[in-house]
């Protein structure tokens, strides 16, 4: 079971593979999984111990940052996201803590929760992926239908008071049209945020 796996200078947690979306382009469509690692399909959810004993492991003279994203939204689980972030902000706290996720934490978790990633995660990297409610309908495919592109943007703007660094991101393909790019720019720095157009990995 891969919990934890390296990506360039970064160490990465996968905590899941439970998404309230389906996102048209997802990598996990179409490999088991990424930047050579063994599968990313869990066959079971790590536990908590299971997760912090996976990053005690690492050796992080060598990485600098720990990004929670696999194969599934991160905030699905959480309490154990924040707690295993907090160990690792507790025992290094120059250590840079990133989350990737979709924004739809407070759907997921049926509460506010920006507050809650205080202290524990120094950037949170929320998929806009289009300026347009319809268009994302069709592009992500979220569960919570029309109510989850307000509450990303919401979820945004809340993080942006409790979160160092927030990013927008935008997948370079589909969203190549510049234009559209600038219209995204504009929503994602009216909530506090930068925005990335992040290149498309087939």
């Amino acid at each position: 079971m891969t919990i934890t796996y390296q990506v360039k200078s970064a160490i990465y947690v996968n905590l899941t593979n439970r998404c309230p979306c389906a996102c048209t382009f997802c990598l996990r469509n179409k490999a088991a999984g990424v930047y050579g690692s063994d599968s990313l399909w869990l066959e079971r959810e790590p536990t908590l111990d299971e997760v912090l004993a996976s990053l005690d492991a690492c050796d992080f003279a060598h990485y600098r940052e720990v990004v929670f994203c696999g194969y599934g939204e991160p905030t699905e689980r959480l309490d154990t996201l924040l707690a295993a972030a907090g160990h690792l902000k507790a025992k290094d706290p120059t250590l840079r803590v990133r989350v990737n996720t979709n924004g739809l934490s407070d759907l997921v978790n049926g509460k506010p929760t920006a507050p809650m990633f205080k202290d524990k995660v120094d950037c949170l990297s929320i998929s806009l992926n289009t300026d347009d409610p319809a268009e994302y309908l069709a592009l992500c495919r979220p569960k919570f239908g029309d109510a989850a592109y307000p509450a990303l943007l919401e979820f945004t703007r809340q993080a942006a008071a409790y979160v160092p660094e927030v990013v927008m991101t935008v997948v370079g393909e589909p969203v190549t049209d510049a234009a559209k790019q600038s219209r995204c720019r504009t929503i994602a720095e009216s909530l506090g945020a930068r925005l990335r157009v992040r290149p498309y990995e087939a």
